[in-house]
């Protein structure tokens, strides 16, 4: 998995990163880059091999997010919901324990961002809300993990119902 890591990293900072402009203005991703992906098999990177996916880990997942957090969210959002509807088997068929800490770490993962680029904005004054600079485009972005996959709200519900549970 080591090697898919490596090749999404070139193929965000060679491929991506240099046409976010492009990606912003025609909010599309280019069919190249589309491609890639697909032949990559980014659209099943956590489906199981026998389904003809990579069979990541959560520990490979977790790589790859750092990965594709390098760039810009649509990206990711591309083939995102693919190996985000892989959360709903944890949520049907996990443990406990294990749903538990999943609810929470998006919790904490989505407000810590828009927390950063918050501060980054606050850090380059009038020139951080500008549009078309990367600080204002983070601001943004970071808004869209406070939704993704269900809001902070909703988060902070289950999160809350779980805690719930053991004072019976």
């Amino acid at each position: 998995m080591k090697a898919v890591r490596d090749a999404v990293r070139r193929l965000v900072r060679e491929d991506v990163v240099p046409r976010e402009d492009e990606i912003e203005e025609t909010d599309a991703i280019p069919d190249d880059v589309r491609r890639k992906a697909v032949d990559m098999g980014l659209f099943g990177y956590t489906l199981p091999e026998e389904h003809s996916g990579l069979g990541a880990t959560l520990y490979e997942d977790v790589q790859l997010a750092f990965e594709f957090g390098y760039t810009t969210p649509a990206f990711r959002s591309m083939f995102g919901t693919n190996n985000g509807i892989a959360g709903k088997v944890l949520v049907n068929a996990g443990t406990e324990e294990q749903q538990k800490h999943w609810s929470a770490a998006k919790l904490f993962c989505s407000e810590m961002v828009s927390k950063a680029a918050d501060l980054a904005v606050q850090i380059h004054g009038g020139m951080g809300y500008m549009r078309g600079t990367v600080v204002e485009r983070c601001f943004r972005d970071a808004r869209l993990f406070r939704i993704y996959e269900g809001t902070s709200e909703i988060q902070k519900l289950i999160i809350g119902r779980a805690l719930l549970k053991g004072v019976k």
